[in-house]
């Protein structure tokens, strides 16, 4: 057994959760080498594998058909293995043949729905809750590094959509900051408002925005037609999560929006940042300096052949993701995405994973909150604007 292995033995012998230790060593982790990273994340995952194995009777039967068990898991190519769980089961009515832990321990839910109007849901338990937490706010400092400033959301608030995990997230980001205000209100949003908040912060706090970004392209595009655009500050970011595909299949050309983005707003193309992330696990990917998203250095990313799942795509090469995150004890966090990526590393000093989004697989559903977001406002927009007949 490896020095770091023996580490994580101990701290869980003596109550101390591994994987909550890595999450709040982030930055030193990111900064290890790939190696070591992964060996890591190997005694995490084979852990995490042990434990919904042993603990989670309808997952162990698909591991005994499959003919796999914990100790078949030995080196950082063995977690292909490990059987996964296929993303659209979280939107099946028996979803909850999926946890590992009873319903009474369960804590929160999140959801997400995609164009078929059917939720995805995701449950959690305490440990996973607050693992997931720390988790967030571990990326958010290492990739962000801000702790203050006023940030404007161009989302609703939690008191509007409370179990939609865009907003959820969305709303995690307060406690990093001054102020913030939500610009989303019933399904409608008016860009002037942001500008004149905008304005009224200047001088006062570094301002941010955050939000989806079909409603950043909106505001965008609104401020650029002001004859005296707002120009944030040096330290100002502008983060977009939720998907760069409409519901009506149009898609957003990143490359254009972060130039286009940063010259209205006057800042460097550096300082627009994206995140990647799913309802069903606990973690985001996000956009370094480079825009490259790295992976959190516990969780692994395994991309499949598309012809061949069982087996990994060539190294560099597109693929079907898979995600294995140990932080899940709710339900096994091994799953199967709808989402054609490639990995790769990155040259800004931090370590492991990189994943570059591409986009759906052929035949799965457009869905996401940012979508589903998109409908309803557009819906309404379409009623108000309609001619009534008289």
């Amino acid at each position: 057994m490896s020095t770091y292995s023996n580490v994580l033995k101990l701290g869980s012998e003596l109550g101390i959760d591994p994987v909550g230790s890595i999450i709040a060593s982030a930055k030193s982790v990111f900064r290890l080498e790939a190696d070591v990273q992964n060996e890591i994340k190997l005694q995490l995952i084979k852990d995490n594998f042990t434990f919904h194995y042993e603990n989670n009777a309808l997952y162990k039967k698909v591991c005994m058909e499959k003919q796999v068990s914990p100790k078949d898991i030995q080196s950082i190519g063995d977690l292909v293995k490990i059987p996964t769980i296929a993303i659209a089961k979280f939107k099946d009515v028996n979803a909850h043949l999926l946890l590992t832990k009873p319903i009474t321990e369960l804590q929160h839910e999140l959801r997400s729905t995609g164009t078929s109007g059917i939720p995805s849901i995701s449950r959690r338990d305490e440990q996973t809750l607050t693992r997931s937490v720390h988790s967030i706010y571990a990326m958010f400092r290492e990739m962000f590094g801000f702790f203050g400033g006023g940030a404007v959301f161009l989302a609703p608030s939690a008191e509007d959509m409370p179990e939609m995990g865009l907003v959820k997230l969305v709303n995690m980001f307060s406690g990093l900051l001054d102020s913030s205000k939500f610009f989303v209100h019933d399904s409608s949003f008016d860009p002037q408002t942001v500008l004149d908040q905008l304005d009224k912060w200047k001088h006062v706090h570094t301002r941010h925005i955050i939000g989806p970004p079909f409603l950043v392209e909106r505001l965008v595009q609104y401020a650029a037609g002001q004859q005296t655009p707002v120009k944030l500050d040096r330290q100002s970011k502008i983060i977009t999560l939720g998907g760069w595909k409409s519901y009506t299949g149009r898609e957003i050309d990143q490359l254009a929006f972060n130039k286009e983005t940063a010259m209205v707003f006057g800042i460097q193309e550096d300082q627009v940042r994206d995140m990647f992330g799913l309802v069903e696990t606990n973690f985001m990917a996000i956009d370094c300096e480079e825009h490259a998203k790295h992976v959190p250095p516990w969780v692994h990313f395994s991309v499949r052949d598309m012809d061949h799942p069982e087996r990994e795509a060539e190294p560099g090469e597109p693929g079907r993701l898979a995600v294995y995150d140990p932080s899940s004890l709710a339900y096994p966090g091994f799953i199967m995405t709808e989402d054609l990526v490639y990995v790769s590393k990155c040259g800004c000093g931090r370590h492991g994973q990189t994943v570059h989004y591409m986009y759906r697989i052929k035949g799965a559903e457009i869905g996401c909150c940012a979508i589903n977001l998109e409908k309803y406002m557009s819906d309404k927009e379409a009623r108000i604007t309609q001619c009534p007949i008289g």
